[in-house]
C-alpha cells in the first residue's frame, strides 16, 4: 500500500496536493464549529454515588448551590444600612434571573450559617441551571452583571461554577500565550536543524493538517457524544509535535537518499518503503496508548483519546499521502532556502557523536548505563510518598477571583458551604426517623452542623427548630447537609464522607452521599478500579505491534521496562515539584495533591510518544541488523543515524509542552513541564544510553523469539527495509548533512 501511494505521488503530485488543498479547505470548514459544541465538565463518574445523589438533588430540590456570592460590607457590619439594603436588592435581582434557581440568601432568610463569624459579610447561594456547556455561557452573564462593588458592598464570586469559568478563561488565555510561543521558537528551530527554508516549513505544514483535521473531527464527534474542550489542548500540542515528528523522519531519509545520488522518483519510493513503514508503526503505537483513555468513564478523559488517536491518525496519514507528494515536487529543490552558514555546520559531527556515544556505551555497559539508572531511581523516588485528587479552586493563582472567594469561605464561614457533604435519603421516611438519622450524622468527627428540611443539629445540642436552606422535599425524599471546618480534599474530609456512607439511613429508605469531597473520592475509585485494565492493554499492544516490527520478544519486553523507568522518574518529578512545592515560588502554584487525571493523561502520551522514539531507533537497528550488520555495529549505526532525527524531534516536542510552564494553572503546568521532561528523559537518556547498554547486555538473545513466533513474524510481521520485491541501495551515513535532519 505505501508504495502505491509513493507511486501515485511520484507520478502525480501535483494532483495529491490539489486534493489535500481541497480536503484542507473542507476540514477548515467543519472545524471552526468545534468551539460551539464542546463541553466544559466530563470530571464525573456517572455511575457513582456522588452523581445520583447530584441528580436527586437537581430533580428533587431544584439543584445544589454551585455559585456562591459572598457580600462584604465596606463598612460595620452587614446587616447595617446600606450594606443590608444592597444584599437585598442583589438576591432581589437573582431571584428574578431566569438562568437560575434556588436562590436561598442571608439578606432573605437571617440564617447564621449564611453569616461571616465576624459579622462582616455573608452568602448568596445560587444554582446555575443547565448543563456545563450553558451553566458555563450563564456564569459569566451573571459574573459581568452581579459581580460588581459599589460604596456599599463588595461581591466575590466562589463555588463550583465560578471556580469552572475561572478556569477556562485562564487556560484560554494560557495556551493562546503558550502556542504564541511555541509556534515562532519551532519555526526558528526547525530552520537551524534544517539549514533550510523549505524544508523547515514541510514540518509544520503536516502539524497545521494535524490540527486543523482534528478540529473537524472533534466538530462531528462533539455532535454525536459528549467532548470536553480541554481536548483542543492536546490537538494543538500533538498535532504541532507529531507532524514534526514524521515530517522530520520523512524529510531526513529522503535527504539521506538525495546525498547518495539517487534520483527523485527512487528517493520518494525508497523514503515511504522505510520511513513510511516506521511512521506507520509509530502511529499504531502511539494510538494505542492513548486509546487506553476510553476504559475510564469520565468523558474529560475519552475525550483525550478522541482527540489524541484523531491527531496521530491524521498526522501520520498526512505525512505518508502529503509528504510524498510534497517532496516529489520540491525534489532538489528540498534544499532551497539554505542559510549562508548551513552547509559548513552540517559538516559538524552531530550524526557521527551519536554513533560513537553508542559504541562507548557498548564497551561498558555497566559504568556507562548503572548511573543513569541511579538518577532516574533517584528522580522516582518521590512516587512513593505521592497524594491524589481532583482539580479545585487552588489550581488557580492567588489573584484569581473564585480563589480569592473560597479563602474567604473558608477562613470567615463556620462550615463551608462549597465543601459541604450533601446527603439525599430516598423513600418514605417520617419526620421523626430523618431528624434521628441527621442526629447521628452530627456526630460523625468532623461534622459541625447538619442542616435539614427539619432543622438544625449539632454535636451534643437537642433538635433546634431553625430556617432550611435545603429546599423544598417531596414526600419520598429528604435532603441533609452536613457541614465541615475541613477542607475538602483532606483526608479528614474524606474521612466524613466514608463514615456518613457507613451510617445507616432511616428504615425503608436509601441513602446517597455527595458533594464536593464525595466527588473526589468517587472520581479517585474510577480511576484506580480501570487503571489495571489500562496499563494491561498498553502492555499488550505494546508488546504484539513490537513484536510484529521486530519479530523479537525480548525487544517489546526490553521496551517496555526501559519506558516504565523513564516514566517513573518524569512523573516523580512531577510529584517533587507539584505536590512537594519545590518549584512553586518561581512557576507561581499552590502546592496540592496530584491530579489523578492529568497524571494518568500524562502517562498515556508520554508513554506512546516514547514509542514513537523507540520506534524511530529499533527500526534502524533492525534493519541493519537484517542488511547482516553485527549487534554493535547495527546499534551504533542505527543511532548514529537515528540519533539526531530523534533528539531533534524531541526537543521540538518539548518546546511546544515546555510552553504551558508559562500558564496560571497549576494543573496546565503540570501536563506541559511532565509531557517535555518525560520526552526529554526518553530521547537523551534511555535512547541515548540506556537502549545501547541494554542491547549490549543482551547480545544474541537481542532478538530471540521462539520457533512458533518467529515463524508468525515471517508471515505477519514487518520491519523497516525494502522488503517489497525491488531493488534499493540502503544510504550509507557520510558526514554531510543531508544525512541528516
Amino acid at each position: 500500500m505505501l508504495g502505491r501511494i509513493g507511486r501515485l505521488a511520484v507520478g502525480r503530485p501535483r494532483a495529491v496536493l490539489i486534493a489535500a488543498s481541497l480536503l484542507l479547505v473542507a476540514m477548515v470548514a467543519v472545524g471552526v464549529g468545534a468551539f460551539g459544541v464542546l463541553k466544559s465538565g466530563g470530571f464525573d463518574d456517572t455511575g457513582s454515588q456522588s452523581w445520583k445523589s447530584q441528580q436527586t438533588i437537581d430533580a428533587q430540590f431544584g439543584g445544589q448551590a454551585n455559585l456562591i456570592l459572598v457580600v462584604g460590607a465596606r463598612t460595620g457590619g452587614i446587616d447595617q444600612g446600606t450594606a443590608a439594603q444592597a444584599g437585598q436588592t442583589l438576591t432581589q435581582e437573582l431571584s428574578a434571573d431566569h438562568g437560575v434557581s434556588n436562590v436561598v440568601s442571608y439578606f432573605a432568610t437571617h440564617s447564621p450559617s449564611l453569616r461571616s463569624t465576624d459579622g462582616h459579610s455573608a452568602m448568596v447561594l445560587v444554582r446555575v441551571l443547565g448543563d456545563d456547556t450553558t451553566v458555563g455561557k450563564t456564569t459569566d452573564r451573571l459574573l459581568s452583571g452581579y459581580v460588581k462593588d459599589n460604596a456599599a458592598v463588595t461581591v466575590q464570586a466562589g463555588g463550583e461554577a465560578a471556580v469552572n469559568h475561572n478556569v477556562t478563561s485562564q487556560v484560554t488565555k494560557d495556551l493562546a500565550a503558550a502556542e504564541s510561543i511555541a509556534i515562532p521558537l519551532t519555526l526558528v528551530l526547525l530552520v537551524l536543524a534544517f539549514g533550510s527554508l523549505v524544508a523547515a516549513l514541510l514540518p509544520l505544514a503536516i502539524g497545521l493538517v494535524a490540527i486543523l483535521g482534528t478540529f473537524a473531527e472533534l466538530a462531528i464527534l462533539g455532535r454525536l457524544t459528549d467532548v470536553s474542550v480541554f481536548a483542543i489542548n492536546l490537538t494543538t500540542a500533538l498535532g504541532l509535535g507529531l507532524g514534526i515528528d514524521y515530517a522530520l523522519l520523512m524529510v531526513a531519509r529522503f535527504r539521506e537518499y538525495l546525498s547518495q545520488g539517487t534520483s527523485v522518483p527512487d528517493a520518494v519510493l525508497g523514503t515511504m518503503r522505510t520511513a513510511g513503514r516506521t511512521i506507520a508503526f509509530s502511529a499504531l503505537t502511539v494510538a494505542a496508548a492513548l486509546a487506553a483513555l476510553l476504559v475510564f468513564p469520565f468523558y474529560f478523559l475519552r475525550s483525550f483519546a478522541y482527540a489524541g488517536i484523531g491527531v496521530v491518525a491524521i498526522a501520520a496519514g498526512s505525512a505518508l499521502i502529503i509528504m510524498p507528494a510534497l517532496l516529489a515536487a520540491l525534489g532538489t529543490r528540498v534544499n532551497a532556502g539554505r542559510l549562508p552558514w548551513a552547509r559548513k555546520a552540517q559538516q559538524g559531527s552531530a550524526a557521527p557523536a551519536w554513533g560513537r556515544l553508542a559504541s562507548a556505551v557498548m564497551k561498558r555497559p555497566a559504568l556507562m548505563a548503572l548511573p543513569v539508572v541511579a538518577v532516574l531511581a533517584f528522580l522516582a523516588a518521590p512516587l512513593f510518598g505521592a497524594s491524589f485528587g481532583t482539580p479545585d479552586e487552588t489550581v488557580l493563582p492567588t489573584s484569581a477571583p473564585a480563589r480569592q472567594a473560597a479563602d474567604a469561605l473558608h477562613n470567615d464561614f463556620q462550615g463551608n458551604q462549597a465543601t459541604a457533604v450533601q446527603v439525599v435519603t430516598t423513600g418514605p421516611a417520617d419526620t421523626s426517623s430523618v431528624a434521628t438519622y441527621a442526629a447521628k450524622l452530627s456526630t460523625l468527627p468532623g461534622a459541625v452542623r447538619v442542616d435539614s428540611s427539619a432543622g438544625s443539629y449539632e454535636h451534643g445540642t437537642s433538635l433546634g427548630i431553625g430556617p432550611s436552606d435545603t429546599g423544598m422535599a417531596t414526600a419520598s425524599a429528604q435532603r441533609l447537609t452536613v457541614f465541615t471546618a475541613a477542607d475538602g480534599h483532606s483526608a479528614a474530609a474524606e474521612q466524613l464522607v466514608r463514615d456518613a456512607r457507613a451510617v445507616p439511613g432511616p428504615a425503608g429508605t436509601s441513602t446517597l452521599i455527595g458533594g464536593d469531597t464525595a466527588r473526589l473520592i468517587d472520581s479517585e475509585h474510577g480511576i484506580t478500579a480501570r487503571l489495571p485494565y489500562a496499563i494491561a492493554w498498553v502492555v499488550l499492544t505494546t508488546f504484539i505491534v513490537l513484536f510484529l516490527f521486530t519479530g523479537s520478544v525480548t525487544q517489546p519486553l526490553r521496551a517496555l521496562l526501559l519506558n516504565t523507568l523513564g516514566l517513573s522518574a518524569s512523573i516523580g518529578t512531577m510529584v517533587w515539584i507539584f505536590q512537594q512545592g519545590h518549584l512553586s515560588g518561581v512557576l507561581g502554584f499552590t502546592p496540592r495533591p496530584m491530579d489523578t487525571a492529568m497524571t494518568v493523561l500524562l502517562f498515556c502520551i508520554a508513554f506512546g510518544l516514547s514509542m514513537d522514539y523507540e520506534v524511530f531507533l529499533t527500526s534502524r537497528i533492525k534493519e541493519l541488523h537484517a542488511q547482516g550488520a553485527d549487534l554493535r555495529h547495527s546499534v551504533s549505526e542505527g543511532l548514529a543515524r537515528t540519533g539526531r532525527i530523534v533528539s531533534t524531534a524531541a526537543g521540538l516536542l518539548a518546546v511546544s509542552f515546555f510552553a504551558f510552564g508559562t500558564a496560571s494553572v497549576s494543573f496546565l503546568q503540570f501536563f506541559g513541564l511532565g509531557c517535555g521532561v518525560a520526552i526529554l528523559i526518553d530521547a537523551l537518556l534511555i535512547r541515548g544510553i540506556l537502549v545501547p547498554a541494554a542491547m549490549r547486555v543482551l547480545g544474541r538473545g537481542a532478538w530471540w523469539a521462539p520457533g512458533p513466533l518467529r515463524r508468525l513474524h515471517d508471515r505477519f510481521g514487518v520491519s523497516e527495509d525494502a522488503g517489497d520485491g525491488t531493488e534499493e541501495r540502503s544510504p550509507q551515513l557520510v558526514g554531510s548533512s543531508h544525512a541528516e535532519a
